[in-house]
Parts: structure tokens; C-alpha cells; sequence
């Protein structure tokens, strides 16, 4: 373990930490944006980051390609509602196997306000509002979502790409006001 591993890992997390908190602020999810990604200073999810700490990508892909498996990835998504895995669970009818079930609102905004932020950490300069966007949809054919929870995230990723974030975040805002429209 390098102390510059340390350093780095945590410059990183707290960097993403202080984005999602920004952006859930400017929402009006305040709880959720102090409460954030609280579970990777944990030891199960901070040493494995320090110890896969690559800078550009998360250390839970490296863990991942290291073990088959992240120990701190389930740890993590079982900690935190604003990721859709937390949400997969067995169908009302066993025969429909897993699936995605519908997020409440609150989590969905969170997750856009997170893959923001997580899209500017590890893009760095070479940030731009398409990137949420792209990342998403590399991995959206693999990824168990409600339709109607996939549908508010495609919306909202697709507003940041083509109006920019503070439509985004305007049109989050909005959402808030008038729940039942999800």
C-alpha cells in the first residue's frame, strides 16, 4: 500500500463526494447529498480502493478482473439506493426471475446527479455533457432497470447531453415538485 495510493484514492472519492453533494444541493436533495457514498471510507470499501486505485476508472473494475468479483463493489451497492442494482430483486412471480424494480424518485435523481459527477471525475479536462450520456449507453443492454425508472434516467441524461446541466438539474428540480408525474 502506497501513501500515495492513499492520498489519491481519497483525493478521488472526496472529490466525487463534494460533485454529488453539489449537484443534489442544487436539486433540493440535501439528505442525500450529505449522505452520499458515505459507505466508501468504510475498511471494506476504502482499503480495496486503495489497493486497485488506477486514477481514470473505478478500483472496483480492477478488483473485479483481479478476484471474478468486487467484495467492495457488494458492499457498496447494497449500501446505497441511488444504484439500480440495489433495486434488483425476484419478480412478484418467481417466474419472471430478476428484474429491475421501480426506484422511488429521490434515488433515480441521485444516480443522474452521481454518474454526473463520476463522469466528470474520470474524465477530467476531457470532460463534456455527452459523456454521462455514452457511458450509459455502452452498458445499457447489461443493466436490470424498472422501464419507467430507465426511462427518467434516459430523459434526464439526455437533456444534460443536449440542453446541459442546468437544464438537467432545472428539469430534477421541477420532477421534485410534481412526484406523480414519474
Amino acid at each position: 500500500m502506497h501513501n500515495n495510493s492513499v492520498f489519491n484514492h481519497l483525493k478521488t472519492i472526496n472529490k466525487h463526494k463534494v460533485l454529488v453533494m453539489d449537484l443534489c444541493f442544487k436539486i433540493g436533495l440535501i439528505k442525500q447529498g450529505i449522505l452520499h457514498d458515505l459507505s466508501k471510507y468504510s475498511p471494506e470499501e476504502f482499503i480495496i480502493g486503495i489497493k486497485y486505485y488506477q486514477g481514470n476508472k473505478s478500483p472496483n473494475s480492477a478488483e473485479k478482473l483481479e478476484k471474478g468479483y468486487s467484495s467492495a463493489w457488494l458492499h457498496h451497492k447494497g449500501r446505497n439506493k441511488h444504484h439500480f442494482e440495489y433495486w434488483i430483486d425476484y419478480g412478484i412471480d418467481e417466474k419472471d426471475g430478476l428484474m429491475g424494480m421501480k426506484m422511488p424518485l429521490k434515488y433515480v435523481l441521485e444516480m443522474c446527479c452521481d454518474r454526473i459527477a463520476a463522469s466528470k471525475v474520470y474524465s477530467g479536462d476531457n470532460y463534456t455533457t455527452d459523456v454521462p450520456w455514452n457511458y450509459y449507453c455502452r452498458r445499457k443492454d447489461y443493466i436490470h432497470l424498472h422501464d419507467e425508472s430507465r426511462a427518467l434516467l434516459e430523459k434526464i441524461l439526455l437533456i444534460n447531453k443536449d440542453e446541459g446541466e442546468k437544464k438537467a438539474l432545472a428539469y430534477m428540480r421541477w420532477l421534485l415538485k410534481h412526484p406523480y408525474l414519474y
